[in-house]
């Protein structure tokens, strides 16, 4: 067995936890000037209003947020995919909404600035590419387990 069927109170831990993983999603894409949908969005002061996007800004944040984009969704499908029980935890926060809004805003927009960005250095481009690519099948896959998990396991049973 695993930790969670010798401890059951971490199914409470986790459904704490979740609005935590979901907060990264939309600081990416604060960071990348994007409005996220969905219950958790704040209104925008006024003079918050941002005019970075990932095509113009610093190439240094840029490659921290694919990094950083890269490690949660690799993570994220990891415990999913060992643990997929997990899933219903997980929709309890609408997370396959939050999740294809977050894909949907966010890959193209940082796919596109990737591609049409000059690089001195072309290893770091392919760098870049391979991690995006990467996140975005690591969330497709974890999308799938949840889909798997919470629609199709209970008509099988």
């Amino acid at each position: 067995g695993n930790i969670f069927t010798q401890q059951p109170s971490y199914f409470g831990d986790l459904d704490e936890t979740l609005p935590t993983v979901l907060q990264v999603f939309n600081n990416i894409l604060h960071k990348c000037g994007l409005q996220c949908e969905g219950a958790s969005a704040e209104p925008q002061k006024l003079e918050e209003k941002v005019s970075v996007t990932p095509g113009n800004m610093p190439l240094q944040e840029l490659k921290d947020i694919v990094l950083y984009l890269c490690d949660t969704c690799t993570t994220l499908w990891a415990f999913l995919d060992v643990f997929p029980l997990a899933c219903q935890t997980f929709q309890k926060h609408e997370f396959c909404y939050r999740l294809a809004s977050f894909y949907d805003l966010a890959i193209p927009e940082l796919e596109s600035a990737i591609k049409k960005r000059h690089y001195e250095d072309n290893s770091v481009f392919a760098d870049l590419w391979r991690r995006i690519s990467h996140s975005r099948k690591k969330m497709i896959e974890a999308f799938h387990i949840l889909i798997n998990q919470v629609c199709l396991q209970p008509i099988l049973e």
